[in-house]
């Protein structure tokens, strides 16, 4: 089974922010911590190196003292290319990804993804979780991903493609439940607003 130092953890905070103002989103402060870094604080006890995907103020996430990767597609190309970003820099089998907006993520994520992944003998371990109306939906933000997976998603996304789901499709993907007793039912509720934010601080 991968454990945590065969894991390296990626924190995507690339997005433009639009539901945001266009403000980067990572550098908000979420119970006076910036975003990004309460997550990479959050996911470094479960993976054995970080990275940050961002392509605005590099300066600002470089000082979280992990290594800072721009998308390695242009214009805002969406989550896979942080993906794509993560994999090529990755040294270590696995790569996980959390998004940089949802700060209560579990923080058994990375081991239950990774255990999934081990018993399912999976090249991509997915999460779902509650969303706020109570469905259990895939959160394919949330995944662990082989590093040999790398060219696969090079054609994908060189060949137009954008969409996690249908990237992943081609893949043998496991998905992972996290609605179990004693699971937070708003671990994955991110904050697509400053008005959201100030919600989840709240809780």
């Amino acid at each position: 089974m991968p454990i945590s130092d065969d894991i390296t953890g990626l924190v995507l905070a690339g997005g433009r922010g639009s539901r945001m103002g266009g403000v980067d989103k990572g550098l908000q402060n979420f119970n006076g911590v910036p975003l990004a870094l309460h997550t990479l604080l959050r996911l470094q006890p479960q993976v054995g190196d970080l990275l940050v995907n961002a392509n605005r103020n590099l300066a600002a996430y470089e000082s979280f003292g992990a290594p800072v990767w721009p998308d390695a597609l242009p214009d805002f190309a969406g989550p896979l290319a942080g993906f794509l970003a993560g994999l090529e820099q990755c040294a270590t089998p696995w790569l996980v990804t959390v998004p940089c907006d949802t700060p209560l993520f579990p923080v058994d994520l990375v081991a239950r993804l990774a255990q999934a992944a081990d018993a399912h003998d999976a090249e991509i371990a997915m999460a779902s979780g509650p969303e706020q109306d109570g469905q259990l939906r895939t959160q394919p933000v949330f995944c662990l991903l082989r590093r040999e997976l790398l060219e696969s998603l090079v054609r994908f996304t060189h060949e137009g493609g954008r969409k996690i789901d249908a990237w992943t499709a081609q893949h043998h993907t496991v998905t992972v439940p996290f609605d179990a007793p004693g699971d937070d039912p708003r671990a994955f509720f991110n904050a697509n607003t400053l008005a959201e934010l100030r919600i989840l601080e709240g809780r």
